[in-house]
C-alpha cells in the first residue's frame, strides 16, 4: 500500500507565495514520476506539474515561471513552490505517483488566494 500524505495548503493573498509538500509511504522500488494537480470548484482536475525520476519536469502554461516543482528521490518527496499567485489558482491541490502501472493521489490541500 501506498499512501501520500500534503502538506502545506492555505490561504494567501494575490502576489503572495506557497509551498506545498508531499511524502510518498509504503512499500515499492521506485516512483516514476511524481506531480501535482489541482481541482477548483465546478471545473476538472488539470495538471499543474510533474517530475520525472530521471530529473524532467513539466508544467502546465497557466503556472510556468511562476511554481516550481522539485524532487526529493531519497526522501520519495515532491515540492511544488507557488510564487506570484493569483486568485485563479485557488483550488485543491492533489499530489500525484505512478508506481509501474499504478496510479495513487494524495487527499489533497486547499489552496485559497485572495484578491
Amino acid at each position: 500500500q501506498v499512501q501520500l500524505v500534503e502538506s502545506g495548503g492555505g490561504l494567501v493573498q494575490a502576489g503572495g507565495s506557497l509551498r506545498l509538500s508531499c511524502a510518498a509511504s509504503g512499500t515499492f522500488l521506485a516512483i516514476n514520476v511524481m506531480g501535482w494537480y489541482r481541482q477548483a470548484p465546478g471545473k476538472q482536475r488539470e495538471l499543474v506539474a510533474t517530475f520525472t525520476r530521471g530529473g524532467i519536469t513539466n508544467y502546465a502554461d497557466s503556472v510556468k515561471g511562476r511554481f516550481t516543482i522539485s524532487r526529493d528521490n531519497a526522501k520519495n518527496t515532491v515540492y511544488l513552490q507557488m510564487n506570484s499567485l493569483k486568485p485563479e489558482d485557488t483550488a485543491v491541490y492533489y499530489c500525484n505517483a505512478q508506481i509501474l502501472q499504478y496510479v495513487y493521489w494524495g487527499q489533497g490541500a486547499q489552496v485559497t488566494v485572495s484578491s
